[in-house]
């Protein structure tokens, strides 16, 4: 594994195209904390915490549309009319997958300077429940697909323009929108002012389970939503192998098979020209299997031994995802009541990277697990990285593997009155704070924020100025549908 940065250091120079910070100590983390916070303190001089309410867009804004296309060059052909039709069915739909062109203009924004490893995409519905190696219940950032190291405002953007448009979906007046705003990123402040009072230990240590939550959350739930918190740790729980076993498969010929459910699940037999063409696909995802096993820390890999391959099909995940690779593999034990499904998902270039400078680790798969493993309080134990050199389009992939599901769980944000939103966010807040906190230089950011509530008052700004923004591009998208510029598919 390549050696790692330091995250405590400027963003690269790309990143910075307003109110460049300079003079950051070349020392970065060893840096002592009453620097760092002098630092952090200096940085509102030079950017003050009111700028953060712009939205600038210029006349020379890239096309949205244009940026969106761009990326389906790499992507599977007959699933991108798939992502359109998802994108477009509402304004956060689109919001979900237009991670690029909201790099891009967050690229036009001020930045204090001070990186930490971005999650990249951290909006509402990229936080959710999953079992920790310990088996508890964790509330965390999950997806890392765009992680880079970058700027820690642009995160924070992100989730701030994800509940104004969710607010707005869901029929929120804008005096309820911005208070959700504000709660989740007021707890960020809050939450990295505790943080910069913590040693380095209780920091990396620091987690949300659910149990935390729901005692967090018992003085404010009716009994109607404590009903709902219950029902989906009940759900969460649930979620494993065996449960995807039962829904995704079924015994054909006394062999257990993947399910057909085209377009969204295809089993790698049915993608192939010819059994022989399929056979030779399914050795060459075994010896796959074996290069990603050497990623994996030993006794995870000497666990994953005691499986053998099952099954492979392609499957359709979320929204800006569709197209890019993904493939479950069902790992089978002594016999079907000892299933492992994985998934093995692409990783290509982070929407960031081309505003905050290329990744170190060039294989994106590896970008991918690195930042995970950084970030989250508890990784899978199964997550990993792989390179195949020759995919079924003659082409080399990069990707990162991990369990399918493992009480993976995410929140019907579109379900959410006001009040829950509220409180959502607010741990949305808390967790996105302790992963900057764990990556980048705490003490510098808390201190930029200071005690007041000038930041969330102006990120509120932001979230209102590019809601309307995401709104206009939906339109956009709507429009090239309906124009035949873009070919969309529907209910899939």
């Amino acid at each position: 594994m390549a050696p790692v940065k330091p995250l405590l250091s400027p963003v690269p120079t790309q990143a910075q195209p307003r109110s460049t910070p300079r003079g950051w100590p070349a020392t970065g983390s060893l840096a002592p904390p009453a620097e760092r916070i002098n630092y952090g303190k200096s940085a509102r001089t030079r950017v003050p915490r009111e700028d953060h309410a712009a939205l600038e867009v210029s006349a020379g804004r890239p096309d949205p549309m244009g940026l969106l296309e761009r990326q389906d060059v790499t992507r599977v052909p007959d699933l991108v009319p798939v992502r359109y039709g998802r994108m477009a069915a509402s304004p956060f739909a689109y919001f979900r997958g237009a991670a690029l062109p909201m790099a891009s203009d967050l690229a036009a924004t001020p930045v204090t300077g001070l990186t930490v490893q971005a999650c990249g995409d951290a909006h509402l519905s990229n936080f959710g429940i999953f079992a920790s190696p310990e088996r508890r219940l964790i509330f965390d950032i999950n997806d890392f697909d765009e992680t880079l190291p970058g700027p820690w405002e642009w995160d924070v953007k992100r989730l701030a323009a994800s509940i104004e448009i969710a607010g707005r979906e869901n029929g929120f007046s804008a005096k309820e929108r911005r208070k959700v705003v504000l709660a989740a990123i007021g707890r960020y402040r809050d939450a990295m002012r505790a943080f910069a009072g913590m040693t380095n230990l209780d920091v990396w240590y620091a987690h949300l389970d659910l149990e935390d939550l729901r005692a967090q959350l018992k003085s404010a739930l009716t009994g109607r939503l404590r009903k709902e918190v219950d029902k989906g740790m009940a759900r969460a729980r649930s979620r494993d192998s065996l449960q995807a076993l039962a829904k995704l498969t079924a015994v054909a010929d006394g062999q257990r098979k993947i399910v057909p459910d085209p377009p969204l699940v295809i089993p790698v037999g049915n993608l192939m020209a010819d059994q022989e063409d399929a056979t030779g696909l399914h050795a060459m995802v075994s010896d796959m299997l074996g290069a990603y096993r050497h990623t994996l820390h030993e006794d995870s890999a000497e666990l994953l031994l005691r499986y053998e391959l099952a099954d492979l099909a392609r499957k359709v995940v979320g929204v800006g995802s569709v197209g890019t690779r993904c493939w479950i593999v069902l790992m089978l034990g002594s016999d079907d009541a000892d299933p492992l499904f994985l998934q093995v998902k692409e990783a290509e270039q982070s929407v960031l990277a081309e505003f905050a400078g290329p990744s170190q680790y060039s294989q994106h798969g590896e970008r991918v697990v690195v930042g995970q493993r950084f970030t989250q309080a508890a990784s899978d134990i199964f997550l990993g990285w792989v390179r195949v050199g020759r995919g079924i389009d003659g082409r080399p992939h990069d990707y990162y593997v991990r369990q399918l599901r493992d009480g993976k769980l995410s929140a019907d944000v579109a379900a959410m009155p006001p009040a829950w939103m509220r409180r959502y966010a607010s741990f949305c807040g808390w967790t996105l704070a302790r992963a900057h906190a764990r990556t980048g230089d705490r003490f510098a950011i808390s201190a930029y924020l200071g005690s007041a509530d000038v930041f969330e008052q102006a990120i509120a700004d932001f979230a209102g100025s590019y809601a309307d923004q995401n709104e206009r591009d939906h339109a956009s998208l709507v429009h090239a549908v309906k124009s035949g510029r873009l070919a969309a598919a529907t209910g899939v």
